[in-house]
């Protein structure tokens, strides 16, 4: 995972662009790959851990609304997510993850292992759904290595 950090903290330093991470099923861990290499203060700025409904809403501006109808684990979440991190940080750049990491928590309808990442790169979003097998420790690994390979993808474009 180290060098796909490497990877990305290059495009975002090319770019003197900064990034911003807003986490639930995560809970941190994108942001931390990020800041476990030295220097990452000169493109990363912050990492917002959302974990609960309002704290999406308080600190990333998702609309409550937006959630009750959708549910937490939802495109339209999880794009909310990435424009809040853009709006509420330096950052020009910036990945959200929702997801059900489980073992509980799951629903026919979004089992365990269901993420949704979203990226805001340069002011255009885009967002993937991905179903991760596994357990908890696995699929949150899963989801930080997909969520920082998108956003490398995207930043080569």
């Amino acid at each position: 995972m180290q060098k796909l950090v490497e990877l990305v903290a290059l495009q975002l330093t090319a770019r003197q662009w900064m990034l911003a991470t807003a986490e639930s099923c995560t809970g941190g861990l994108i942001a931390a790959e990020c800041t476990d290499l030295s220097g990452s203060s000169a493109w990363f700025d912050r990492g917002f851990v959302s974990y609960s409904n309002e704290a999406k809403t308080h600190m990333l501006g998702v609309s409550p609304e937006l959630i009750q109808l959708n549910g937490a684990v939802s495109e339209p979440v999880a794009l909310a997510m990435a424009l809040g991190a853009v709006y509420r940080s330096k950052a020009v750049a910036a990945v959200a993850v929702t997801g059900v990491a489980g073992p509980t928590g799951g629903s026919p309808g979004k089992p365990v292992g269901t993420v949704w990442i979203a990226w805001c790169i340069g002011g255009k979003t885009s967002a993937e759904l991905k179903y991760f097998d596994g357990n908890r420790q696995t699929i949150r690994r899963l989801t930080v290595e997909a969520a920082l390979q998108g956003l490398l993808e995207r930043l080569r474009v």
